[in-house]
């Protein structure tokens, strides 16, 4: 493992726990980052995360937490051991809401294949 994957892997644990117990802002819903996207020279950070919730539920999520950026940044900081902290960016994941979506055509689909038929008779002209 590249040391690279490995202060990715940090980081997602360090900035996941920052998000559940230091941010005390109310617009933060339920929140789980998926993964961290780390340059090789540590510099930059795309980090990606999932909301579950409404439109705007998510919405406020995604403000309060590009206004937190500063904080988690100054947080990451501290608590990693490492010579430069990578400049963050966030970057909202839709593929668990994706998911859900098509799971959810597809257990439409299978509903109306199990709905039973209704028979036409035809009948024949004497």
């Amino acid at each position: 493992m590249s040391r690279a994957e490995r202060v990715s892997q940090m980081l997602k644990e360090e900035v996941s726990n920052i998000m559940h117990n230091d941010l005390k802002d109310p617009r933060i819903g339920f929140i789980t980052v998926t993964r961290v996207e780390l340059t090789d020279d540590l510099r930059y950070a795309k980090i990606y995360f999932s909301i579950l919730g409404t439109d705007i539920e998510q919405e406020n999520t995604k403000k309060a937490v590009n206004n937190s950026l500063g904080f988690i940044r100054r947080l990451v900081a501290e608590r990693m051991n490492l010579r430069f902290v990578p400049e963050i960016v966030f970057k909202q994941d839709r593929s668990a809401q994706y998911s859900f979506e098509i799971e959810e055509a597809l257990n439409k689909i299978k509903e109306l294949k199990n709905e039973p038929r209704k028979v036409r008779r035809v009948h024949k002209k004497k």
